[in-house]
């Protein structure tokens, strides 16, 4: 499917249109001088927001559409975009991705031989919301249940109400354990900069949801990256909270087991709106009746973690 003009103009230096002054980003202003290394971040929702926060005086940063998002008629300007880039930043895609030759060493082909690379793994952290689960299964299309993209194992195994819901002893802690022993597992397999030690003393801000980092998180990274890539030390490109459309809930078990400050936060946060977790466990039950392929595919999947929360 090709992209609307608006789509266009959004990512119009990938598709190598003219920039109008009224296309320009909203998010302050982006450095344009040809002498500067070209900087190409990919990967998914994560990548756009951590090319924001790369920015800087020292670089020229192009937005590219995410991984899951590239069509077969995007492959050759995105390979004519990275002959001439100078600084690549990628999250580990495996070769053939949805078909495509736009796996990370496929992609790092076609740069310079003089081009500098930095890996970083997708960041997704379970211990402030470990009922939460992402899943895009090949196949199985549509799998996202309606009001927010995230399935509640509690609502998927039909312990959504009465006292079994809460988890047992330890478990918060562990699925948190989990979820940093799995990110030193993919830094260690893809060399990829180091992020896991960022999730030493859980912190609320540190996640919006399971795989959106907040800013406290997102920031060290990019720190990070900017020293792999041999680029000296600068502030945030970005001021504004990233990846902030949804807020996920920061339940009671979760405040006690980590300690942390504040009151529990029992309902999501949509676009800066309340939304009772009630009113979403209830259109989620709808969605599983109507699906429930994707019920048993969750089940199965997360077998594992639904027997450490104690919902087996």
């Amino acid at each position: 499917m090709s992209r609307s003009e608006a789509e266009q103009r959004h990512y119009a230096a990938f598709h190598e249109l003219a920039v109008r002054v009224d296309d320009a980003p909203t998010d302050g202003p982006e450095a344009t001088d040809p002498s500067l290394p070209q900087l190409v971040v990919m990967g998914n929702c994560q990548a756009e927001s951590l090319r924001l926060l790369l920015r800087g005086p020292d670089v020229r940063t192009v937005r590219v559409p995410p991984a899951h998002e590239l069509t077969a008629d995007d492959v050759p300007r995105l390979q004519r975009l990275l002959a001439r880039t100078d600084l690549f930043v990628s999250q580990p895609i495996g070769d053939g991705y949805r078909g495509l030759p736009i796996g990370t060493d496929q992609l790092a082909e076609h740069l310079p031989a003089d081009a500098r690379t930095a890996l970083v793994t997708p960041i997704r952290y379970h211990g402030l919301h470990p009922w939460h689960v992402v899943a895009h299964p090949p196949g199985l299309e549509d799998p996202d249940p309606p009001v927010v993209a995230y399935h509640d194992l509690r609502v998927v195994t039909g312990r959504s109400h009465g006292s079994r819901t809460e988890p047992p002893p330890g478990a918060v802690e562990e699925v948190g354990r989990r979820s940093v022993a799995e990110l030193e597992r993919r830094e260690a397999l893809h060399g990829s900069v180091v992020v896991s030690d960022l999730f030493a003393t859980p912190r609320r801000d540190m996640m919006r949801t399971v795989n959106h980092p907040g800013n406290s998180i997102l920031e060290p990274v990019a720190a990070r990256l900017r020293e792999a890539l041999g680029l000296d030390p600068a502030p945030p490109g970005l001021e504004r909270p990233v990846l902030d459309a949804v807020h996920a809930p920061v339940e009671a078990p979760v405040v006690a087991a980590w300690g942390l400050d504040g009151d529990p936060e029992p309902d999501w946060r949509v676009q800066g709106e309340r939304v009772p977790a009630s009113y979403v466990a209830v259109e989620h039950e709808a969605f599983y009746r109507r699906r429930p392929a994707v019920a048993t595919l969750l089940r199965r999947r997360f077998a594992e973690l639904i027997e450490v929360l104690g919902l087996g």
